[in-house]
């Protein structure tokens, strides 16, 4: 009798050990210091600004992305698969772990450490094609890019380029954007990205598809200027407006032997010394010349020189910052 009831009071007493210690780890594990987003950008963004100099993608896009996807790093794919982008399994040859998502039981990559998902999410998205249109964006275009990865079926919630647009801005990740390429030279100046304004329109092709019976003047930067037609010269255009050949040539710093084509543009006045207020800064495009980009914006080229502590013929890089306003 008194044997029966030492092994029924052994018994309940490993059963409260078992329950104490089930208990004491789901606390513990309740206790865990979670991630917040100041954490997970801190932690994380010297990842992201890696993969923008490697790969093109805004640095203020891998974040929010990551930061969205991943719970803050908090998410079960996070913690256990270290996928912190809720990329699937696709053609994907290593572990994997499975949960419900759009559908149940769907099959989602496993990476060894967190650094290697950062690596192929850029990968996933520059080898898609259909994720392609989005290189052709500007670098620093994160609400271009945000819409983009929408429609090209990246993710199923409608709101999700608002829901990256807000982290972007809300966290001031843009600033993250500045560390790809800085304008080279001692004007190194920190520009709040989210307000830089697209480049002035200046040409409208499709005014082109008729023959325009009579010259335009338009205006930029408060400067007047002409678009060039088919069979003008530097020469011609001088004498139209009775104007000296130098004159004309250093209104638009180009050389009197200037080779000149239909649908450029022509200052027939000085160009200013800065650009409209709104600009400040120009992210270069390739194939862009310093010239290119006086025309553009109405300044003066030495004026762009000194701003940017470069030489007339000096090349410069895609995605390369210019200043065009002190």
């Amino acid at each position: 009798m008194f044997a029966k009831t030492n092994v029924v009071t052994n018994m309940f007493r490993k059963s409260i050990l078992l329950i104490s210690v089930i208990f004491l780890a789901i606390f513990a594990k309740s206790q865990e210091k979670k991630f917040t987003k100041n954490d997970y950008f801190e932690k994380y963004a010297p990842l992201a600004v890696r993969e923008m100099k490697r790969t093109g993608i805004p640095a203020s896009i891998t974040l929010a992305q990551g930061s969205l996807e991943s719970n803050n790093g908090n998410s079960e794919l996070a913690t256990q698969g270290n996928n912190h982008f809720g990329i699937k399994c696709h053609d994907w040859n290593g572990e994997k772990m499975y949960k419900d998502d759009d559908a149940k039981n769907e099959c989602f990559r496993v990476y060894k450490k967190a650094e290697d998902s950062f690596d192929d999410h850029s990968d996933f998205l520059k080898t898609r094609q259909r994720y392609a249109s989005l290189f052709k964006l500007n670098q620093y275009d994160y609400k271009g890019w945000a819409q983009g990865l929408k429609d090209a079926g990246y993710a199923t919630n409608p709101q999700y380029p608002q829901l990256l647009i807000k982290l972007i801005e809300d966290n001031k990740l843009y600033e993250y954007d500045n560390e790809g390429v800085l304008a080279k030279g001692k004007h190194h100046r920190k520009v709040d990205l989210s307000k830089i304004s697209s480049p002035p329109v200046l040409i409208d092709l499709d005014s082109f598809t008729i023959a325009l019976p009579e010259r335009k003047i338009k205006i930029n930067n408060k400067v007047k200027f002409i678009i060039s037609k088919k069979g003008d010269t530097y020469e011609s255009i001088a004498r139209e407006f009775d104007l000296l050949i130098w004159q004309l040539c250093r209104y638009n710093d180009v050389s009197r032997d200037s080779t000149l084509k239909a649908n450029q543009v022509v200052y027939i006045q000085h160009k200013k010394r800065n650009a409209e207020k709104k600009y400040i800064v120009h992210i270069a495009q390739k194939g862009e010349t310093l010239q290119m980009i006086s025309q553009m914006y109405g300044v003066k080229l030495r004026r762009i020189l000194r701003l940017n502590d470069m030489k007339e013929l000096q090349p410069i890089d895609s995605g390369q910052q210019i200043f065009v306003h002190r």
